[in-house]
Order: C-alpha cells, then sequence, then structure tokens
C-alpha cells in the first residue's frame, strides 16, 4: 500500500497540511512524488508516497500520461484483471486501463458526457479484484475534507481530530466530481456523483451476502466432518488466495540483512495459525516467517492481582495471546519442520502506551472510540515488528526488528464462518435465519468498522496488510456455502480433546468449524480448539485503566 493525498482549492495551490506529509512518507518510505495541475483557474495538488512491493523495480508516484495530463495516486493491490493474475507493477496497468475508458490515449476513445465516462470507469474496474483506493485526474480507504471556500482534500490519512472535518470515503463505489461544475461557496454541490458497483451481470463488482438457510422438510442437513468435500475446497481456496499475497514479494531495500519478506500478526489463535500453516506448503522452506506477537503491560490487570505479586508478576508471559501465540508456534513448528518460524515477543511497558496514544488517536480518526483505541494498539504495536527473539528452548533472547514488508492478518474470518458469541447467541434464539441475518449484519459493516482504521495504523510503520479471507473469490466461494457447513451450531457439544485419535474425529467447538476441521486435518490439533479472543482482551489493551469505560465510549 502507498500513501495518498488530493486538494483542489480556488486561491492558491494547497499542499497537505501540517502532519499529514510525515504520515503519508510512514506509509511509503521508498518513494514520494508531488504534481500540481491547473485546472482553469483552480489547482489541483496530487501527492503519492510508495511503499514498493510489485515488480522488479520502483514505480514513482504520481503517474502522469504526457499527452493527457491524466495523473493517477494508486494506493491498492490489483491480485487479478480480467480474471488473470497481475505480474509485474499493478499501478502502472491500471493506469493504462484508466486511460482507454476514458479516452485519453489512441485505443477506443469514449465521449466526455459524464453517464458515458462513468460507466467506462465501472467498466474497467470490473476488470479489477483486489483492495484498493485512488485518486484518477481525467484532462482498501480515503478521507476527504470539503472547505467552506470550495476546497477539497483527499488523504490516505488526516492530521487528528482538531484538524478539518475529515470524513472516510464509503467503500460502496466510485465517486466522481465534475470540476468545472464547482461552485466558489460549496465544493460537491450538486456535482458530485455516486457510482455504486453493480449487482449483477458482467460488470458486477459488489458482493452482496447470500447464505442458504433453509432445506426442504424431511431432507437431512449434511454437516460438515473430516472427509467432507467443504474442507478440501476450503483449503483450495485459502491456497489460492494466499499464493496471491505471499508469492513473488520482493526484498526489503532498505535492510542490509533480510531475516523475513513476510510476517503474520500471530496471536496463536485459529484464524491466524491456520494462515501460517497453508502457507508453509506456498513458501520455499528457506524464506522465514515472522510471527508478530503482542502483550501489553495492565496497570488493572497487575493492581487486580494483588500489591504483594506484583513484584513476582511478568505482566507480558500472562496475556493470553502470549500463552496461545506459544503453543500454537511450537505446534508448527511440529507440524512443519525445516522452517524457521521467528515468534517476535513484542513487549509493551504501559509508559509507551501513553506516549504513543496521541499519534494513535490521530491515525484512527475519524473513528474515535474506547474500543477503536485499544484494538489499534495492540495492531498499531504488533506492526511495528520491534521485539525481541528466543533461539531454542533455552538459548538467548536477542532484540529484533522484523523487516517484513508484508503482514498477513486473519480478518473476516470470524465474519465469513460464524466465529463471535453473538453468532451462537443468534442461533440459539432464531436457528439458521437469526445466525444468518447476523452474518449479514456483520459483513456489511466490516469495511466501516475495521479496514479503513487497521489500515492506517499498521501501514505508519511502512508495512502493507493483507487479508486472504477477504479475497473476492474466497468471499464469493465462502458466501455460497450453507450455514450449516460453516458451523456446527445445533449439533451436540462436547469439548475438544487435547490428543485426538486417528479414528476418532473430535465435536469441535461449534463456531468457524469449517475452520477448525482444516485445521485439524492439517495436523494442528491443539490450534483447531482454540476459543474466540477479541484482540483487546488476549493482548490486554482493553480497560488499561481504574476508572470504568465502556467500549463506545468517545476518547476524551
Amino acid at each position: 500500500m502507498c500513501g495518498i493525498f488530493f486538494s483542489y482549492s480556488g486561491d492558491t495551490n494547497r499542499g497537505p497540511p501540517d502532519g499529514i506529509p510525515e504520515r503519508l512518507c510512514c506509509r511509503g518510505p521508498d518513494h514520494s512524488g508531488h504534481i500540481e495541475v491547473k485546472h482553469t483557474s483552480r489547482f489541483c495538488s496530487f501527492v503519492s508516497s510508495v511503499l514498493s512491493l510489485r515488480g522488479d523495480s520502483l514505480v514513482t508516484q504520481p503517474l502522469q500520461d504526457s499527452l493527457s495530463g491524466s495523473v493517477l495516486c494508486w494506493n491498492g493491490e490489483a491480485w487479478k484483471i480480467d480474471g488473470a493474475a497481475v505480474h509485474g507493477n499493478d499501478a502502472q496497468t491500471v493506469f493504462n486501463i484508466l486511460l482507454r475508458a476514458v479516452g485519453s490515449d489512441d485505443c477506443s476513445p469514449v465521449t466526455n458526457e459524464a453517464r458515458n465516462v462513468d460507466d467506462a470507469i465501472i467498466q474497467a474496474f470490473s476488470r479489477v479484484s483486489g483492495p484498493y483506493a485512488f485518486v484518477f485526474y481525467s484532462a482498501r480507504s480515503l478521507l476527504r475534507s470539503n472547505g467552506l471556500d470550495g476546497s477539497i482534500m483527499i488523504s490516505s490519512v488526516c492530521n487528528g481530530p482538531s484538524a478539518a472535518n475529515w470524513a472516510e470515503v464509503e467503500a460502496n463505489g466510485i465517486y466522481v466530481i465534475y470540476l468545472p461544475a464547482i461552485s466558489s461557496s460549496k465544493a460537491t454541490e450538486g456535482v458530485e456523483r455516486h457510482i455504486a458497483w453493480p449487482e449483477s451481470g458482467e460488470q458486477q463488482k459488489a458482493l452482496t451476502y447470500s447464505r442458504s438457510i433453509s432445506v426442504q422438510s424431511g431432507v437431512e442437513v449434511s454437516r460438515s466432518n473430516l472427509s467432507s468435500p467443504a474442507v478440501d475446497a476450503l483449503l483450495k481456496n485459502l491456497r489460492h488466495s494466499l499464493a496471491l499475497r505471499v508469492l513473488d514479494v520482493p526484498d526489503p531495500p532498505a535492510h542490509s540483512t533480510i531475516t523475513a519478506k513476510t510476517a503474520i500478526l500471530f496471536s496463536g489463535g485459529l484464524d491466524c495459525t491456520l494462515l501460517a500453516r497453508v502457507m508453509h506448503d506456498l513458501l520455499p522452506k528457506d524464506q522465514d516467517i515472522d510471527l508478530l506477537n503482542v502483550a501489553f503491560e495492565n496497570p488493572r490487570v497487575l493492581k487486580a492481582a494483588g500489591a504483594d505479586r506484583i513484584a513476582s508478576i511478568n505482566p507480558y508471559s500472562q496475556c493470553p495471546d502470549r500463552v496461545t501465540g506459544i503453543s500454537s508456534h511450537a505446534e508448527l513448528q511440529q507440524a512443519c519442520p525445516g522452517r524457521t518460524w521467528r515468534f517476535v515477543s513484542i513487549d509493551v511497558p504501559f509508559v509507551e502506551t501513553v506516549s504513543h496514544r496521541p499519534e494513535i488517536i490521530t491515525l484512527i480518526y475519524p473513528h474515535n472510540t474506547e474500543m477503536d483505541l485499544s484494538i489499534a494498539c495492540a495492531l498499531y504495536f504488533a506492526a511495528r515488528g520491534s521485539g525481541s527473539v528466543r533461539f531454542g528452548s533455552a538459548g538467548a533472547t536477542v532484540s529484533y526488528t522484523s523487516s517484513a514488508r508484508v503482514l498477513l492478518s486473519g480478518l473476516g474470518a470470524d465474519e465469513l464462518f460464524a466465529g463471535y458469541t453473538r453468532h451462537a447467541t443468534a442461533f440459539s434464539r432464531k436457528g439458521f435465519q437469526g445466525l444468518s441475518d447476523e452474518l449479514e449484519l456483520d459483513y456489511q459493516r466490516l469495511g466501516k468498522r475495521n479496514l479503513g482504521r487497521d489500515d492506517r495504523v499498521i501501514s505508519h510503520w511502512g508495512r502493507e496488510v493483507r487479508y486472504p479471507y477477504l479475497d473476492e473469490d474466497f468471499l464469493r466461494w465462502a458466501l455460497r456455502l450453507p450455514l450449516w457447513e460453516v458451523c456446527g451450531f445445533g449439533q451436540p457439544l462436547a469439548p475438544a480433546p487435547t490428543a485426538v485419535q486417528e479414528d476418532d474425529e473430535p465435536l469441535l467447538d461449534p463456531s468457524k468449524k469449517l475452520l477448525r476441521l482444516l485445521c485439524l486435518k492439517l495436523g494442528m490439533k491443539s490450534a483447531a480448539a482454540e476459543k474466540k479472543r477479541a484482540i483487546q482482551f488476549g493482548a490486554r489493551t482493553a480497560k488499561m485503566e481504574a476508572r470504568r469505560t465502556k467500549g463506545t465510549e468517545i476518547l476524551s
């Protein structure tokens, strides 16, 4: 991912406000570029910073066409175009497609009527699979600010809650502003158009929620088990998604010694451990994989332990995610010999959390609740990748900072495969219909609640987070699965045994049962039995202070 900024102003050329240029450079440390364009009597300013992760060489941005003057600021990953994997740099490829779409080159020009251009742009992006945000000027999160003087600013990051009136651009299509029609008083009055993604037809881009929730009377529901075709299909689709995201990652340019090119945000839970296990089968064994495990010193937890015990307590080793992380790391080593799985213990003292708190609040804005902050803290320090590594079971512990610039996240697994406690509650109340309604709600708000916020805190460290469970083809497959194949709600419950006999299939926790079955099939018995735990509780970033707070409380 990269950092992008655009402004449109009337009196003078307006660059990024204070604080934004530095944060853009943090997102894209390999290059920063600036292009200014005068449109009639007003000024357009384009800024891009680049984190170079595609192709053999650096492609600088913003991209500008010498003939038409068109400009592209691209922040994203085009994994496929017309169903075929993109090899090399994707920004230049997307720019060429857009130039053809609007008739800015010699290929198939279209008229300049707004509707024809809209259709051409939608047709162009219906060919592209992957997460992206962009600003395209024709002669996977953006923020927008409209000024009273008719100015517009669009940026990957902002300069915090005390600055301009920033709002996230919805990830529900493409927004078009016809610059000549902008009045001098209100920037987008009557001239901003929202082009929604088509939900059907050849140009379908929207991934609508659709799940089988009913069966014919008298027909027995087929539940998932180790031999179910759905388990093999899950492995196939997850391998395909991961291959796009972990193969051909270039060497980091700024590290004299490259220890790892990819890392996993690793709590030791089911979702991330399954990604690690499948990833092992894709990468050469001589490629190390870093497992980034974060734990926090939480004064409230220490106080609850009692004053007489505080001196003897290691606040990090007792964090739930540290315990499960160490367990799953050991299981990976046993199941996947011959690879270096580097477990990075990232310990965050309370004083360091406090010192970084203002920057984290600025990065997550306009998200602004206590829950947003507690989740973002864990992701922010995990993505920094600075901690310690122990060599051998009794070896020395040394300081270590990961060189990986591609991070994998298990986000999306809970929303697709029914991993939250509220999903079990919904099923107990209203059966599969209630569960489907709850899953649809989670699926529809995933982008608004998580992706923009998480992107801004993780990308701050010059690393890109990739989400294998949110691959478009993977989503299409998962959303076609009947709910009784996804989870085990309604089946008899029994605790998963610590040891699994080959001739005795265990009854696993019903949440995300399909993922658990695949994890079990791939030899990860303990990870398959792990319970869901929210990151803010596993890393202990929630409720660090003694005062009572709710997750929905606005930050002060």
